[in-house]
């Protein structure tokens, strides 16, 4: 491709990743009163790999601010209003702009997109159940135990446990140690017993791992429980 073509073809995408984002979200109006937010996002995340796949390294970034923007805009409420009033739809936002960033890397190929944006779904959706039975006033046992099955499933674990107690705690042998700290007080951790030989998990679930670690936290600050020291 010559020095021209290439630079058109930069400018192509680059107008596909700011425009195909908008034009999903339009599409997504007629039907937003009776699709979920998480599922309108994952759509959101969709048009962005199609624009990323193209391959260009201008084409992701732009493509994942744009959609996180139309998605604002267009299907939340209030509408057509860049502004957010409900905390759940904020936070799909956020997490709607983080995975179009994270699924649109350039030097990642079109098979290696698909399996992201399946993998960065289940992410999306742990971090939101997490988030959804603390605002439905769940007691913190019962989101310490949903974390915990959350992260059994996440980090492919042989088994995990939480464990109230002190800061210097004795960790058994094999298991690994994740802490929950809220508002600045330590809680407790969570002991992470993974399975034989199994490789590292990659970064992306280690994050999500820490974030719902901190979800956990929360909701025994929230719940005004002692802290340990």
């Amino acid at each position: 491709m010559s020095g021209s073509s290439h630079r058109l073809h930069d400018r192509a995408v680059l107008l596909a990743a700011l425009v195909v984002p908008f034009l999903v979200a339009l599409a997504l109006v007629p039907f937003r009163t009776g699709i979920s937010a998480t599922n309108e996002a994952l759509i959101m995340v969709v048009a962005v790999v199609a624009v990323a796949a193209l391959g260009t390294r201008a084409a992701g970034a732009p493509a994942a601010l744009s959609a996180a923007a139309w998605f604002d805009f267009f299907l939340t409420r209030p509408y057509q209003q860049f502004a957010i009033a409900d905390r759940d739809e904020i936070q799909t936002a956020v997490l709607l702009l983080v995975v179009g960033l994270i699924v649109s890397q350039p030097a990642v190929r079109v098979q290696r997109l698909r399996t992201v944006v399946v993998t960065d779904a289940s992410h999306l959706s742990s971090l939101q159940g997490t988030a959804r039975l603390v605002e439905d006033g769940a007691s913190p046992e019962a989101v310490v135990e949903y974390v915990r099955r959350e992260l059994v499933s996440l980090l492919g674990l042989r088994g995990c446990r939480f464990e109230y107690g002190r800061l210097l705690g004795h960790r058994p042998d094999g298991e690994t140690e994740l802490r929950v700290v809220g508002g600045g007080h330590y809680y407790g951790r969570f002991l992470l017993d993974p399975l034989p030989d199994r490789p590292l998990p990659p970064e992306e679930a280690r994050l999500v791992a820490v974030a719902l670690a901190a979800q956990a936290g929360a909701a025994l600050d929230t719940a005004g429980l002692s802290h340990q020291g």
